[in-house]
Protein backbone atom coordinates (compact mmCIF):
# COMPACT_ATOMS: atom_id res chain seq x y z
CA UNK A 1 0.00 0.00 0.00
CA UNK A 2 1.19 3.50 -0.79
CA UNK A 3 -0.28 6.95 -0.13
CA UNK A 4 -3.74 7.31 -1.61
CA UNK A 5 -4.17 9.42 -4.72
CA UNK A 6 -7.85 8.96 -5.59
CA UNK A 7 -11.05 10.24 -4.04
CA UNK A 8 -12.89 7.77 -1.82
CA UNK A 9 -16.16 6.08 -2.60
CA UNK A 10 -19.21 7.96 -1.36
CA UNK A 11 -20.57 6.73 2.00
CA UNK A 12 -23.72 5.30 0.38
CA UNK A 13 -21.57 3.35 -2.11
CA UNK A 14 -19.42 2.00 0.71
CA UNK A 15 -22.45 0.80 2.67
CA UNK A 16 -23.84 -0.87 -0.43
CA UNK A 17 -20.55 -2.65 -1.16
CA UNK A 18 -20.22 -3.80 2.44
CA UNK A 19 -23.75 -5.16 2.30
CA UNK A 20 -22.87 -7.09 -0.86
CA UNK A 21 -19.72 -8.71 0.53
CA UNK A 22 -21.42 -12.05 1.04
CA UNK A 23 -21.29 -12.11 4.85
CA UNK A 24 -24.30 -12.19 7.18
CA UNK A 25 -25.54 -8.77 8.35
CA UNK A 26 -24.23 -7.55 11.69
CA UNK A 27 -27.68 -7.93 13.23
CA UNK A 28 -27.65 -11.61 12.24
CA UNK A 29 -24.32 -12.10 14.02
CA UNK A 30 -25.94 -10.70 17.16
CA UNK A 31 -29.01 -12.90 16.77
CA UNK A 32 -26.94 -16.06 16.31
CA UNK A 33 -25.49 -15.49 19.77
CA UNK A 34 -28.82 -14.42 21.30
CA UNK A 35 -27.47 -10.89 21.75
CA UNK A 36 -29.83 -7.91 21.69
CA UNK A 37 -29.31 -4.76 19.64
CA UNK A 38 -26.51 -2.53 20.91
CA UNK A 39 -27.63 0.18 23.32
CA UNK A 40 -25.55 3.16 24.40
CA UNK A 41 -25.21 4.13 28.05
CA UNK A 42 -24.22 7.53 29.45
CA UNK A 43 -21.48 9.31 27.50
CA UNK A 44 -18.11 9.04 29.22
CA UNK A 45 -16.08 9.84 26.09
CA UNK A 46 -16.97 12.89 24.02
CA UNK A 47 -15.00 12.35 20.81
CA UNK A 48 -14.77 15.38 18.56
CA UNK A 49 -13.54 15.22 14.97
CA UNK A 50 -12.35 18.79 14.50
CA UNK A 51 -11.81 18.37 10.76
CA UNK A 52 -10.27 16.34 7.98
CA UNK A 53 -7.33 18.62 7.20
CA UNK A 54 -4.05 16.75 7.68
CA UNK A 55 -0.42 17.03 6.62
CA UNK A 56 -0.42 13.32 5.70
CA UNK A 57 -2.55 11.26 3.34
CA UNK A 58 -2.32 7.68 4.58
CA UNK A 59 -3.37 4.70 2.51
CA UNK A 60 -5.44 3.10 5.28
CA UNK A 61 -7.23 6.28 6.45
CA UNK A 62 -10.95 5.77 7.03
CA UNK A 63 -11.46 9.55 7.30
CA UNK A 64 -10.06 10.43 3.84
CA UNK A 65 -7.98 13.05 5.64
CA UNK A 66 -5.21 14.93 3.88
CA UNK A 67 -3.83 18.27 2.71
CA UNK A 68 -6.72 18.49 0.22
CA UNK A 69 -9.35 18.64 2.98
CA UNK A 70 -9.49 22.38 3.50
CA UNK A 71 -13.28 22.76 3.78
CA UNK A 72 -14.56 20.16 6.24
CA UNK A 73 -13.10 21.68 9.38
CA UNK A 74 -14.84 22.74 12.59
CA UNK A 75 -15.67 26.41 13.18
CA UNK A 76 -15.67 28.04 16.60
CA UNK A 77 -19.50 28.10 17.08
CA UNK A 78 -19.46 24.31 16.84
CA UNK A 79 -16.57 24.10 19.30
CA UNK A 80 -18.60 26.31 21.64
CA UNK A 81 -21.62 24.00 21.32
CA UNK A 82 -19.34 21.09 22.28
CA UNK A 83 -18.17 23.04 25.33
CA UNK A 84 -21.77 23.74 26.32
CA UNK A 85 -22.64 20.03 26.15
CA UNK A 86 -19.46 19.05 27.99
CA UNK A 87 -20.36 21.48 30.76
CA UNK A 88 -23.75 19.75 31.11
CA UNK A 89 -22.74 16.08 30.95
CA UNK A 90 -19.22 16.38 32.45
CA UNK A 91 -17.53 13.59 30.44
CA UNK A 92 -14.36 12.20 32.07
CA UNK A 93 -12.66 12.19 28.65
CA UNK A 94 -12.76 14.53 25.67
CA UNK A 95 -11.03 12.92 22.69
CA UNK A 96 -9.83 15.19 19.88
CA UNK A 97 -9.31 13.64 16.48
CA UNK A 98 -9.14 14.57 12.80
CA UNK A 99 -7.35 14.77 10.32
CA UNK A 100 -4.56 16.28 12.29
CA UNK A 101 -6.60 17.98 15.02
CA UNK A 102 -3.74 20.35 15.87
CA UNK A 103 -4.05 21.98 12.42
CA UNK A 104 -7.50 23.34 13.17
CA UNK A 105 -6.84 27.04 13.96
CA UNK A 106 -9.01 26.82 17.10
CA UNK A 107 -7.29 23.72 18.53
CA UNK A 108 -5.25 25.40 21.27
CA UNK A 109 -8.09 27.73 22.26
CA UNK A 110 -10.38 24.72 22.61
CA UNK A 111 -7.90 22.75 24.73
CA UNK A 112 -7.55 25.74 27.06
CA UNK A 113 -11.34 26.02 27.30
CA UNK A 114 -11.62 22.31 28.16
CA UNK A 115 -9.02 22.78 30.89
CA UNK A 116 -10.96 25.76 32.26
CA UNK A 117 -14.04 23.53 32.28
CA UNK A 118 -12.19 21.00 34.41
CA UNK A 119 -12.24 18.06 31.96
CA UNK A 120 -10.12 15.36 33.69
CA UNK A 121 -8.57 13.88 30.54
CA UNK A 122 -8.01 15.44 27.14
CA UNK A 123 -6.76 13.16 24.38
CA UNK A 124 -5.01 14.42 21.26
CA UNK A 125 -4.78 11.87 18.44
CA UNK A 126 -1.51 12.99 16.96
CA UNK A 127 0.28 11.77 13.82
CA UNK A 128 3.65 12.89 15.31
CA UNK A 129 4.90 14.56 12.14
CA UNK A 130 2.60 17.54 12.76
CA UNK A 131 4.83 18.44 15.73
CA UNK A 132 7.65 19.25 13.30
CA UNK A 133 5.73 21.45 10.86
CA UNK A 134 6.64 25.06 10.21
CA UNK A 135 4.08 27.23 11.93
CA UNK A 136 3.56 24.72 14.76
CA UNK A 137 6.33 26.08 16.97
CA UNK A 138 5.68 25.34 20.62
CA UNK A 139 2.94 22.77 19.89
CA UNK A 140 4.62 19.93 21.77
CA UNK A 141 5.39 22.23 24.69
CA UNK A 142 1.76 23.41 24.73
CA UNK A 143 0.49 19.83 24.89
CA UNK A 144 2.88 19.02 27.72
CA UNK A 145 1.97 22.15 29.67
CA UNK A 146 -1.74 21.32 29.38
CA UNK A 147 -0.98 17.70 30.30
CA UNK A 148 -2.76 16.38 27.24
CA UNK A 149 -2.74 12.60 26.78
CA UNK A 150 -1.17 11.97 23.38
CA UNK A 151 -2.30 8.97 21.36
CA UNK A 152 0.24 8.80 18.55
CA UNK A 153 0.00 6.85 15.30
CA UNK A 154 2.91 4.55 14.50
CA UNK A 155 1.74 1.56 12.46
CA UNK A 156 4.96 -0.46 12.80
CA UNK A 157 8.49 -0.35 14.20
CA UNK A 158 9.73 -1.14 10.70
CA UNK A 159 10.52 1.94 8.64
CA UNK A 160 9.53 0.39 5.34
CA UNK A 161 6.13 -0.80 6.58
CA UNK A 162 5.28 2.57 8.08
CA UNK A 163 6.38 4.54 5.02
CA UNK A 164 4.45 2.21 2.72
CA UNK A 165 1.28 2.94 4.64
CA UNK A 166 1.80 6.60 5.54
CA UNK A 167 4.22 8.07 3.00
CA UNK A 168 7.95 8.31 2.34
CA UNK A 169 9.96 9.62 5.27
CA UNK A 170 7.07 9.49 7.74
CA UNK A 171 8.75 6.93 10.00
CA UNK A 172 11.93 9.00 10.45
CA UNK A 173 9.90 12.14 11.17
CA UNK A 174 7.68 10.20 13.58
CA UNK A 175 10.75 9.08 15.53
CA UNK A 176 11.87 12.71 15.71
CA UNK A 177 8.43 13.61 17.04
CA UNK A 178 8.63 10.87 19.68
CA UNK A 179 12.07 12.06 20.81
CA UNK A 180 10.72 15.60 21.13
CA UNK A 181 7.86 14.34 23.31
CA UNK A 182 10.23 12.20 25.40
CA UNK A 183 12.44 15.24 26.01
CA UNK A 184 9.38 17.03 27.43
CA UNK A 185 8.64 14.12 29.77
CA UNK A 186 6.10 12.18 27.73
CA UNK A 187 6.36 8.44 28.28
CA UNK A 188 8.81 8.95 31.14
CA UNK A 189 8.19 7.41 34.56
CA UNK A 190 6.86 9.76 37.21
CA UNK A 191 5.87 12.66 34.94
CA UNK A 192 2.21 11.76 34.45
CA UNK A 193 2.52 12.76 30.79
CA UNK A 194 0.93 9.82 28.97
CA UNK A 195 2.12 8.77 25.55
CA UNK A 196 0.16 5.96 23.92
CA UNK A 197 1.15 4.46 20.57
CA UNK A 198 -1.51 3.24 18.19
CA UNK A 199 -0.68 0.68 15.52
CA UNK A 200 -2.65 -1.13 12.85
CA UNK A 201 -1.79 -3.81 10.29
CA UNK A 202 -0.35 -2.77 6.94
CA UNK A 203 -2.45 -5.31 5.05
CA UNK A 204 -5.69 -7.29 4.99
CA UNK A 205 -5.29 -9.13 8.28
CA UNK A 206 -6.24 -8.70 11.92
CA UNK A 207 -3.87 -7.03 14.38
CA UNK A 208 -1.82 -9.31 16.61
CA UNK A 209 -2.50 -9.53 20.33
CA UNK A 210 -1.51 -6.29 22.02
CA UNK A 211 1.96 -6.73 23.46
CA UNK A 212 3.56 -3.42 24.38
CA UNK A 213 6.68 -5.02 25.86
CA UNK A 214 8.20 -6.19 22.57
CA UNK A 215 7.52 -2.90 20.78
CA UNK A 216 8.79 -0.92 23.76
CA UNK A 217 12.04 -2.91 23.70
CA UNK A 218 12.51 -2.51 19.94
CA UNK A 219 11.90 1.23 19.93
CA UNK A 220 14.15 1.76 22.92
CA UNK A 221 17.02 -0.27 21.45
CA UNK A 222 16.77 0.96 17.88
CA UNK A 223 15.74 4.56 18.37
CA UNK A 224 16.05 5.46 22.05
CA UNK A 225 12.37 6.37 22.49
CA UNK A 226 9.90 5.32 25.18
CA UNK A 227 6.12 5.26 25.56
CA UNK A 228 3.51 4.18 28.10
CA UNK A 229 0.83 2.10 26.38
CA UNK A 230 0.05 0.41 23.07
CA UNK A 231 -3.25 0.27 21.20
CA UNK A 232 -3.78 -2.22 18.39
CA UNK A 233 -6.47 -1.15 15.94
CA UNK A 234 -8.22 -3.24 13.29
CA UNK A 235 -8.27 -1.63 9.86
CA UNK A 236 -11.89 -0.77 9.17
CA UNK A 237 -13.25 -1.59 5.70
CA UNK A 238 -14.10 2.06 5.08
CA UNK A 239 -12.93 4.70 2.60
CA UNK A 240 -9.31 4.26 1.44
CA UNK A 241 -8.81 0.89 3.11
CA UNK A 242 -12.00 -0.41 1.48
CA UNK A 243 -10.69 0.79 -1.87
CA UNK A 244 -7.39 -0.97 -1.21
CA UNK A 245 -9.24 -4.19 -0.38
CA UNK A 246 -11.17 -3.98 -3.63
CA UNK A 247 -8.12 -3.12 -5.73
CA UNK A 248 -6.02 -5.90 -4.18
CA UNK A 249 -8.74 -8.55 -4.51
CA UNK A 250 -9.07 -8.93 -0.73
CA UNK A 251 -12.46 -7.29 -0.28
CA UNK A 252 -14.65 -10.36 0.21
CA UNK A 253 -12.00 -12.45 1.96
CA UNK A 254 -11.28 -9.67 4.50
CA UNK A 255 -14.97 -9.27 5.33
CA UNK A 256 -15.25 -13.06 5.61
CA UNK A 257 -12.27 -13.02 7.99
CA UNK A 258 -13.96 -10.40 10.18
CA UNK A 259 -17.21 -12.34 10.12
CA UNK A 260 -15.55 -15.64 11.07
CA UNK A 261 -13.72 -13.93 13.95
CA UNK A 262 -16.90 -12.37 15.42
CA UNK A 263 -16.55 -12.52 19.20
CA UNK A 264 -19.64 -11.79 21.34
CA UNK A 265 -17.36 -11.15 24.31
CA UNK A 266 -16.31 -7.88 22.66
CA UNK A 267 -19.81 -6.41 22.72
CA UNK A 268 -19.81 -5.10 26.29
CA UNK A 269 -16.66 -3.06 25.71
CA UNK A 270 -17.48 -1.51 22.33
CA UNK A 271 -16.76 2.20 22.16
CA UNK A 272 -20.28 2.97 20.88
CA UNK A 273 -21.54 1.99 24.33
CA UNK A 274 -20.03 5.04 26.02
CA UNK A 275 -18.78 7.34 23.25
CA UNK A 276 -20.55 10.13 21.44
CA UNK A 277 -18.85 11.18 18.21
CA UNK A 278 -19.19 14.77 16.98
CA UNK A 279 -18.51 15.58 13.35
CA UNK A 280 -16.74 18.71 12.10
CA UNK A 281 -20.15 20.24 11.34
CA UNK A 282 -21.68 19.26 14.70
CA UNK A 283 -23.54 16.16 13.47
CA UNK A 284 -23.74 13.36 16.07
CA UNK A 285 -22.77 9.72 15.59
CA UNK A 286 -22.31 6.61 17.72
CA UNK A 287 -18.65 6.31 16.70
CA UNK A 288 -16.06 7.79 14.38
CA UNK A 289 -16.59 4.97 11.87
CA UNK A 290 -20.33 5.64 11.64
CA UNK A 291 -19.44 9.29 11.16
CA UNK A 292 -17.42 8.53 8.04
CA UNK A 293 -20.27 6.42 6.65
CA UNK A 294 -22.77 9.16 7.54
CA UNK A 295 -24.82 6.87 9.81
CA UNK A 296 -26.30 9.33 12.33
CA UNK A 297 -27.51 8.56 15.83
CA UNK A 298 -30.99 7.08 15.99
CA UNK A 299 -32.84 9.83 17.94
CA UNK A 300 -34.16 12.04 15.12
CA UNK A 301 -34.68 14.98 17.47
CA UNK A 302 -31.04 15.49 18.39
CA UNK A 303 -28.76 14.65 15.51
CA UNK A 304 -26.52 17.66 16.00
CA UNK A 305 -24.59 18.96 18.99
CA UNK A 306 -26.70 22.11 18.83
CA UNK A 307 -29.86 20.08 19.61
CA UNK A 308 -28.28 17.66 22.11
CA UNK A 309 -30.78 16.08 24.53
CA UNK A 310 -29.26 13.82 27.17
CA UNK A 311 -32.59 12.16 27.93
CA UNK A 312 -32.79 10.95 24.33
CA UNK A 313 -29.12 10.10 23.88
CA UNK A 314 -28.57 7.94 26.98
CA UNK A 315 -30.10 4.55 26.22
CA UNK A 316 -30.34 5.11 22.47
CA UNK A 317 -30.12 2.13 20.09
CA UNK A 318 -26.78 2.21 18.27
CA UNK A 319 -26.83 2.39 14.48
CA UNK A 320 -24.99 -0.62 13.04
CA UNK A 321 -24.00 -2.04 9.64
CA UNK A 322 -21.57 -4.56 8.19
CA UNK A 323 -18.47 -2.50 9.05
CA UNK A 324 -19.21 -3.10 12.76
CA UNK A 325 -17.68 -6.56 12.28
CA UNK A 326 -14.31 -4.77 12.39
CA UNK A 327 -14.86 -3.82 16.03
CA UNK A 328 -16.11 -7.26 17.10
CA UNK A 329 -13.50 -9.53 15.50
CA UNK A 330 -11.00 -11.37 17.69
CA UNK A 331 -10.00 -9.23 20.66
CA UNK A 332 -12.26 -6.47 19.47
CA UNK A 333 -11.15 -3.04 18.36
CA UNK A 334 -11.90 0.58 19.04
CA UNK A 335 -10.28 3.92 19.66
CA UNK A 336 -9.20 2.62 23.06
CA UNK A 337 -7.75 -0.60 21.66
CA UNK A 338 -8.87 -4.19 22.26
CA UNK A 339 -12.16 -4.61 24.10
CA UNK A 340 -11.35 -8.02 25.64
CA UNK A 341 -8.12 -9.50 27.02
Amino acid sequence: MGPATTAPLAPAQQLRLLGEAGVPPFAEHLARHAEPALVAGPTTVLQINVGKFCNQRCRHCHVDAGPHQTVQNMAWPTFQACLDVAARIRPPIVDLTGGAPELNPHFRRFVLALRDLGVPEIIDRCNLTVLLLAGQDGLAEFLAHQRVHIVASLPAVDEGQTDTQRGDGVFARSIRGLRLLNDLGYGQAGTGLRLTLMSNPTGAFLPPAQTAAERRDLLARRHGVVFNDLIGLTNMPISRFLEYLIASGNYRSYLAKLSAAFNPSTLAGLMCRNTLSVGWDGALYDCDFNQMLELPVTPMACRTIFAYDQALMDGRVVATATHCLGCTAGQGSGCGGATVA
